[in-house]
């Protein structure tokens, strides 16, 4: 059986041989979703937004040798994930510190706070907020590898033989590791699943996260 080619490594390929307006395409499909998984990782969301201009800069000066090998997008997820455990371990070394100035700037594109928020209902604006900053404490105490692997599956919809490939992991570890931390953010997460915000029942709620 024949494997549907990937519009987004044909749009690389684009790149590589020197197409910027294929490259910009690739930036604003991907821009929001690399930021999102930085800013789970690193928990600051002018890093982030800094670190995914960093993950695209590589991305365009890795262009000359890229070659299809896997989907476009988990070459570039291994990329961000390599670069937010570089940052992970720069500020151990620097606690001071912060990333680079952007290397390059999107001025089209207004400044965003991420991760983006969901409407709940019903509408209240505290408990809303109340139960955002429960998700994204649940979320930033789980190890390195669940939170990357759980916010891949949902976020991105990676197979898990993709996820693997970017944690570097076999795929029975990718599976285990999704359901070791489904299984503890709806232990974390238990008190406001069982309460009017959210109907679902907890796990299938968990794995929306």
């Amino acid at each position: 059986m024949a494997i549907s080619p990937d519009p987004d490594a044909a749009l690389m390929l684009r790149v590589k041989a020197g197409d910027f307006a294929a490259f910009e395409e690739l930036v604003n499909k991907y821009k929001q979703p690399v930021m999102n998984l930085a800013y789970r990782t690193l928990r600051d969301s002018t890093e982030a937004e800094d670190l995914a201009q960093h993950v695209f800069l590589q991305v365009f000066k890795s262009a000359h040798r890229y070659e299809v090998a896997a989907k476009f997008s988990t070459w570039l997820f291994t990329i961000a994930r390599n670069l937010c455990l570089n940052e992970i371990r720069r500020r151990s070394r620097h606690p001071a510190d912060s990333l680079d100035e952007p290397a390059f700037e999107d001025d089209d594109q207004p400044r965003r706070q991420v991760p983006d928020t969901r409407n709940f209902t019903p509408p209240d604006s505290l408990l809303q907020s109340e139960l955002a900053d429960k998700i994204e404490e649940a979320l930033a105490s789980l190890p390195e590898k669940q939170r990357t692997a759980i916010l891949l599956c949902r976020g991105e919809e990676h197979s898990y033989e993709e996820i693997a490939e970017i944690l570097s992991c076999s795929v029975s570890a990718t599976k285990s590791l999704i359901h070791r931390g489904r299984e503890t953010l709806k232990e974390l997460l238990k008190p406001y699943l069982r309460s009017g915000l959210w109907q679902e029942e907890p796990e299938k709620q968990a794995k929306q996260l």
